[in-house]
């Protein structure tokens, strides 16, 4: 009994940092891809991204003298395995860089203000024709997408912003739905739509990211609107493939206005001391 109480607390610390489960889940995600799906995944490409984000952090924090912490940059190389494909390892070792090296060289008040990895596949992407963006891998199964959003759920709920990815669902459902039954579409084209895997990777592990969304609650769900609908345009009327990428980017210089707009408390990853002058429900995330 002594035992299994001193396992779960262990497990309790371990994921009461939110990280570790986003971690987990997509390194799920990744195993279910290759194995099941059979995504294009040479042995290189995980390897590769991981070690070329895990140095650049280690660079930066040894330049910048931060701390170093190996969660951030792991995160950031299990979603550019999910969602980028390259004809080459340099360019994997590009993205990386791009999406690591943001995070040290564009802040405002202290903070980085793109969401590393989406901007990490879209200039590399836009910069060389040897890179692309693969959301249709996933294809429309439906019990791949209900993992991608149990995960999802888990993690952002441990990272409470559950109500981003919730909000950005809803908002493309709705913007999808409505163009249907605008220019007389089928009811089956929005359906196809919304049962993208990759779409649900996207909101669950992406725009849910607390530390590149606006600290305030309804700032967010402003910010999350901006998002879907820059994203949706992009996607329909230019035909962006995973134009929600860009639209996370291009919306991305809101942030810093709305926090400013709306003040909170500041996000933190790690959870507040009992000391800690926060209040109650405060998100909980420092900068990585």
């Amino acid at each position: 009994m002594l035992v299994r109480l001193m396992g779960m607390s262990s497990l309790k610390r371990t994921f009461a940092d939110p990280r570790h489960g986003q971690i987990a889940a997509l390194s799920c995600l990744i195993l279910l891809g290759s194995i099941i799906y059979a995504f294009e995944m040479p042995w290189w490409r995980p390897i590769t991204g991981l070690s070329a984000a895990i140095f650049v952090q280690w660079i930066a924090a040894r330049a910048l003298g931060w701390g170093f912490d190996w969660r951030s940059p792991t995160i950031s190389a299990l979603s550019l395995t999910l969602l980028l494909r390259t004809d080459g390892p340099w360019l994997v070792v590009l993205a990386a860089l791009i999406a690591i090296g943001s995070k040290a060289l564009i802040r405002v008040n202290g903070r980085h203000l793109f969401n590393p990895t989406a901007l990490g596949i879209v200039i590399t992407v836009l910069a060389f024709p040897g890179a692309w963006i693969s959301p249709g891998q996933w294809g429309t199964a439906g019990w791949i997408v209900i993992a991608a959003a149990g995960c999802g759920l888990a993690v952002t709920y441990g990272a409470r912003r559950l109500e981003v990815p919730l909000c950005f669902l809803a908002a493309w459902a709705a913007l999808c739905f409505g163009r249907a039954l605008v220019i007389g579409d089928p009811m089956a084209i929005p359906v196809h739509q919304m049962s993208s895997g990759a779409l649900l990777v996207f909101a669950f592990f992406m725009i849910s990211d607390p530390m590149t969304a606006p600290w305030n609650q309804r700032a967010r769900i402003t910010w999350v609107c901006v998002v879907a609908a820059i994203a949706f345009a992009l996607q329909t009327s230019w035909i962006v493939t995973a134009g929600p990428l860009y639209g996370l980017v291009l919306a991305a210089p809101l942030v810093p206005l709305l926090n400013a707009l709306f003040p909170a408390p500041v996000a933190r990853w790690r959870p507040s001391s009992p000391a800690s002058s926060q209040p109650k429900g405060a998100p909980t995330c420092v900068p990585s």
